[in-house]
C-alpha cells in the first residue's frame, strides 16, 4: 500500500502572514500619529515665522510713512506755497520727494481743503473737505491715520496732519501708503492671509472678497478662484489633521498675532496639504517595504504556483513606480522650501537697502567738503609748478592724496553697513581726529584768514568710535563756524578738547551767534541764502553723535558767537591703563 502524501500544513504561514499584517498596520498607524503630529507642529512654525515677517513688514511701512507728514509739514517751501498762494511749483517739488520717501502719492490741501499740490496731477482742484484725512487732521493734534473704502471695496490708507502758520490753519499735507503691495506678495505662497482693523473688519486680504467683511462672514464665502480653494483639499480619510478653522466646508490651520498699530490683528489660513504629502510619501514607503518583505515571504511559500509568483511580481513592479512617483514629489517640496528661504532672504535685503538709501544722502553731502579741498590745493598747486616751486607743488599733491583717500573711506561706510553693523568702530584719540578735521579745512581757514586757537590736553583721549563719522561732525562744526564768521573783520575760532568722565570738544566763533536755539538740529532748518545750504549738516551731525551715545549741544557764548560741544564717552579701560 502506498502512503498518501501528507497535506501541507499552512496554518503556520498563515498565522505568520497575519502576525505581520498587524505588525504592518501597526507601525504604520502609529508611524502616521506621530509624523502628523510632527509634520503639522512644524508646518505651523513656520506658518509662525511667516506672519510675523509680514507683520514685522507691514510695521515698518506704517512706521516709515509716519514721520513723513512731521518733516513735510516743515518744509519751509511748502508754507511759503501756501501762504503766497504760489503753487506752480509745489507739485513738481512733491514729486521729486515721491520715490526719496517711497510713499504712494502725496498731496496739499489749502485751509478749504482743495488740492493745491499733488502727485497725481489728475487731483489737482478737487476738494478733499469731507475726506477723512482731512478731517481728522484738522481735529488732532499731530499726524493721524485714516482708513477710507472705496467703491471698488479696496482700502485707501494715509497719513495726514494740518500745517499751521503762526498758530493759524494754512493746509493739510496728506500722505498716501502702498499697503496693497503686500497682499500680492502675500499671495505668493499656498497660506491666505488677512489683516484686521480694531473693529475686526478686514482691510487687507489676499482674497479680494474678503475686504471689508468680518472673518466670520470672509469664511463664509468661496471664491473658486482663491487661495484656499486652489491649494487645499481636506481628507476625511484616516490621515485627516485637526482643523483650526474651516473655509467653505473645508479645514485649514489657522494663526493669528496682533500688530502694535491702533488694534490690527493679522491672521493666515495655512493648508495641510503639504503635511498630508509629506505623511503620506512616509507611510508609503513603509508599506512597500512590508508589502516587499509579505511578498518575498509568499514568493518562497508559494514558488510553485506560477500565478500567484506573476502576481507578486506585478505588485512589485506597481510599488516601484509608486516609490519614484513619491521620490519626484519629495524633490519637487525640497525645491519650494528652497524657493521660500531664497524670497525671505531677499526681502530681509531690501529693507536693508531702503536703510542703505537714506544713509548715501548724508554721505554724499559730506564729499563737497573735500572735493573743495581738492580743487583749492590743485589751483595753489599749478600757481605753483608756474613759479616753479616744484616740492611745495608736491606737497599739495600729497594733501589730495589724503583727501581722496578720505572720500574713500566715506564711501566704504556705506559697504560696511550693508556687510555689518559695528565694523568701522575703533579705539581712537580723538585729537587725532580734530588734527585731520583742521588739514581738511585748512584752505578755507586761509582763504577766509580765519584765526585757529586749539587747546587740546597732553594725554590721549581714547573714545571708541567711527573715525570717518567724528571727523565728519568736526569738519561740519568747523564749517559752520566759518559761515558765521563771514561778515567778521578779524574771524576767530576756538576748539577746546577736554578730557573728564567725558570726552567734550567745544568750537567757538566770533560770529552773531543762533538766533532759534530750539530749531537748530532740525533737517531743512538754515539761516543761510537760498541755494547755500539745504539745512541738512547739523541734523546729520547730531543723528552721528546720537548713534556714538554721545550728545551734540550749542548755545550762544558769553561774549557773543555760538558755542557747539560734542561729548562722547570715554574709553575707561584705556584711560584707567595710561592713569
Amino acid at each position: 500500500m502506498i502512503p498518501t502524501a501528507r497535506p501541507p500544513r499552512r496554518w503556520p504561514w498563515r498565522l505568520a502572514a497575519l502576525f505581520a499584517v498587524i505588525v504592518a498596520v501597526s507601525v504604520v498607524w502609529v508611524t502616521n500619529a506621530f509624523l502628523t503630529e510632527r509634520f503639522t507642529e512644524s508646518t505651523r512654525n513656520r506658518a509662525e515665522v511667516r506672519l510675523a515677517l509680514y507683520s514685522g513688514n507691514l510695521m515698518s511701512a506704517l512706521q516709515r510713512a509716519s514721520v513723513v507728514p512731521l518733516l513735510l509739514s516743515r518744509d519751509p517751501a511748502l508754507i511759503g506755497a501756501l501762504t503766497s498762494s504760489d503753487y506752480s511749483q509745489t507739485t513738481q517739488r512733491l514729486i521729486s520727494y515721491l520715490d526719496e520717501i517711497g510713499a504712494q502719492s502725496l498731496m496739499l490741501l489749502d485751509h478749504e481743503g482743495r488740492a493745491v499740490a499733488a502727485t497725481d496731477r489728475a487731483r489737482l482742484g478737487s476738494t478733499h473737505r469731507q475726506e477723512p484725512y482731512y478731517i481728522d487732521a484738522l481735529r488732532g493734534e499731530g499726524t493721524v491715520f485714516s482708513t477710507v473704502q472705496r467703491d471698488s471695496g479696496a482700502f485707501a490708507f494715509s497719513y495726514s496732519r494740518r500745517i499751521e502758520v503762526g498758530g493759524n490753519l494754512a493746509g493739510v499735507i496728506v500722505v498716501g501708503v502702498d499697503l496693497r503691495q503686500f497682499e500680492s506678495s502675500w499671495a505668493g505662497f499656498s497660506d491666505a492671509v488677512m489683516v484686521t482693523n480694531s473693529e475686526g473688519q478686514i482691510v487687507l486680504a489676499t482674497e479680494s472678497r474678503w475686504r471689508g467683511l468680518s472673518e466670520e462672514e470672509a469664511l463664509a464665502r468661496r471664491s473658486a478662484t482663491g487661495a484656499i480653494a486652489r491649494a487645499i483639499q481636506a481628507t476625511n480619510d484616516w490621515t485627516a489633521l485637526p482643523a483650526d478653522a474651516y473655509v467653505a466646508g473645508e479645514a485649514v490651520m489657522r494663526q493669528s498675532t496682533r500688530i502694535p498699530f491702533q488694534g490690527w490683528r493679522m491672521t493666515s489660513f495655512t493648508t495641510s496639504a503639504s503635511v498630508r504629502e509629506r505623511v503620506n510619501g512616509v507611510l508609503a514607503l513603509e508599506i512597500m517595504g512590508f508589502a516587499l518583505l509579505i511578498a518575498a515571504g509568499s514568493f518562497w511559500a508559494s514558488r510553485r504556483a506560477t500565478n500567484r509568483s506573476n502576481f507578486f511580481q506585478r505588485e512589485s513592479a506597481d510599488l516601484r513606480a509608486l516609490n519614484v512617483a513619491l521620490q519626484r514629489e519629495i524633490a519637487e517640496r525640497k525645491k519650494a522650501e528652497k524657493n521660500l528661504e531664497v524670497a525671505e532672504q531677499t526681502v530681509a535685503q531690501t529693507s536693508k537697502l531702503a536703510v542703505l538709501g537714506e544713509m548715501s544722502a548724508s554721505v554724499s553731502h559730506e564729499l563737497n567738503q573735500p572735493l573743495a579741498a581738492m580743487k583749492t590745493y590743485l589751483a595753489g598747486a599749478r600757481l605753483l609748478v608756474q613759479r616753479k616751486r616744484p616740492d611745495e607743488a608736491l606737497a599739495s599733491f600729497h594733501r589730495i592724496d589724503d583727501l581722496i583717500e578720505r572720500m574713500g573711506a566715506i564711501t566704504r561706510q556705506l559697504k560696511s553697513y550693508a556687510r555689518k553693523g559695528g565694523d568701522a568702530f575703533e579705539t581712537l584719540d580723538l585729537r587725532s581726529s580734530v588734527s585731520a578735521a583742521l588739514a581738511m579745512m585748512e584752505p578755507q581757514l586761509k582763504a577766509r584768514d580765519v584765526a585757529i586757537t586749539r587747546s587740546v590736553p597732553a594725554a590721549p583721549v581714547p573714545v571708541v568710535a567711527d573715525r570717518i563719522r567724528v571727523e565728519q561732525v568736526i569738519v561740519n562744526l568747523l564749517r559752520n563756524a566759518i559761515d558765521a564768521t563771514k561778515d567778521v573783520d578779524e574771524p576767530q575760532i576756538a576748539i577746546i578738547l577736554s578730557a573728564g568722565d567725558n570726552a567734550v570738544l567745544s568750537v567757538r566763533d566770533n560770529g552773531t551767534g543762533i538766533h532759534d536755539l530750539d530749531a537748530l538740529f532740525e533737517p531743512f532748518y538754515t539761516t543761510k541764502a537760498p541755494g547755500d545750504g539745504t539745512g541738512l549738516g547739523l541734523a546729520i551731525s547730531s543723528g552721528i553723535v546720537s548713534d556714538l551715545d554721545g550728545r551734540l549741544t550749542a548755545r550762544n557764548g558769553r561774549e557773543g558767537g555760538a558755542v557747539f560741544e560734542m561729548s562722547l564717552p570715554i574709553r575707561s579701560d584705556v584711560q584707567h591703563a595710561a592713569e
